[in-house]
């Protein structure tokens, strides 16, 4: 008996020591360094957080894509091959490998933070299942940037100045929009955009609020049109086997963090849009220097125009290249809260 006790007693040492001198390393790609998202909720969190509830059993590393010099598309592949074990990024920089991705924030087709979260709610599990498939991966929260609008280095004062303008996107559903228009969408990565501003490369840019304040747009761009074509829907994904070499304990420790983390975030979104828009257009700004650009807001013809673009434009053509299958899910998941059905023909 007494060997029994003193060889459990070792036992019990070597895995306490086992914790102690091997904690789950989570190696993560966060998103811009210099947006809000990264600053206040992705870095603390895999920095800090992690360590913190898990009392040092996980513990997160996490440098932004624009820190690592990294490309959108780039992000999902070397997850799926491992080098990192988490990522944050935008499905409209994956949608290359499937249009699936774009389903849930189709350019122009949800114009209000509640309905998004519906929406996004809604094709969760489509998503979910594509991560698995295509990258090997366990997609866990879905959140937004503010809303995407248009930043324009001339004058622009409604939806037909756009006819025959160069303008910035990041993927493919902003860029039918652009098309629906009559511009012509230019890919331009985010860093890239002042350059391209100034340059006459492009004559708008489309991004988040938020996003065009602290990147400094308004250096170059003169007028912000505020017509809302977008949400940049992003995710949380990581590694599925990295997922599943994880305990029952840690994966619900996990996933209970990432969705406090992901209801911080969609709460942070639903107030930047005013905050950006005053600040960079002159007004109140809290959060450092105003800008000067020309605020110019979208009048009820423009309103109308861009519903009819993103039924007849944004809708039909994604649905074109997602293909019938996946447009019969998307009009099961998402089609009734939006009021919308997509034809593939």
């Amino acid at each position: 008996m007494k060997k029994l006790t003193t060889a459990i007693g070792a036992l019990a040492v070597i895995a306490t020591s086992a914790v102690a001198d091997g904690p789950v390393v989570l190696n993560a790609v966060g998103t811009w360094s210099s947006l809000t998202n990264y600053q206040k909720h992705e870095e603390p969190f895999f920095n800090q957080r992690l360590n913190e509830v898990s009392g040092g059993e996980i513990v997160g590393k996490i440098q932004s894509q624009s820190g690592l010099g990294l490309k959108g598309f780039e992000i999902m592949r070397m997850v799926k091959n491992g080098v990192f074990d988490f990522a944050f990024g935008l499905p409209g920089y994956v949608a290359a490998e499937n249009a699936i991705f774009e389903g849930a924030d189709l350019s122009s087709l949800t114009q209000d933070i509640g309905t998004q979260r519906a929406v996004s709610d809604a094709y969760f599990g489509t998503l979910e299942t594509a991560f698995a498939d295509i990258y090997n991966a366990k997609l866990l929260m879905l959140y937004p940037f503010p809303s995407q609008t248009l930043w324009c280095n001339g004058e622009v004062n409604g939806i037909a100045d756009l006819d025959g303008k160069k303008i910035r996107v990041y993927s493919t559903t902003l860029g039918d929009f652009v098309e629906g228009v009559g511009g012509t969408s230019v890919t331009v990565a985010f860093s890239e955009v002042i350059p391209a501003l100034e340059k006459g490369v492009v004559d708008c840019a489309i991004t988040g609020t938020m996003s065009a304040y602290t990147a400094k747009w308004s250096q170059v761009a003169t007028h912000a049109y505020t017509l809302r074509v977008g949400w940049g829907l992003a995710f949380g994904a990581m590694n599925m086997d990295k997922w599943n070499s994880l305990s029952a304990d840690q994966q619900a420790l996990l996933q209970s963090e990432i969705a406090s983390l992901n209801e911080a975030m969609w709460a942070e979104t639903a107030k930047e849009d005013d905050v950006a828009i005053s600040c960079i257009t002159g007004g109140a700004c809290e959060v450092g220097e105003p800008g000067s650009m020309v605020l110019v807001e979208p009048t009820a013809e423009d309103l109308a125009a861009r519903d009819q673009i993103a039924a007849n434009v944004v809708l039909a053509r994604w649905a074109e290249r997602c293909g019938e299958e996946c447009a019969a899910n998307w009009n099961n998941t998402v089609g009734p809260i939006l009021g919308l059905t997509a034809e593939a023909k």
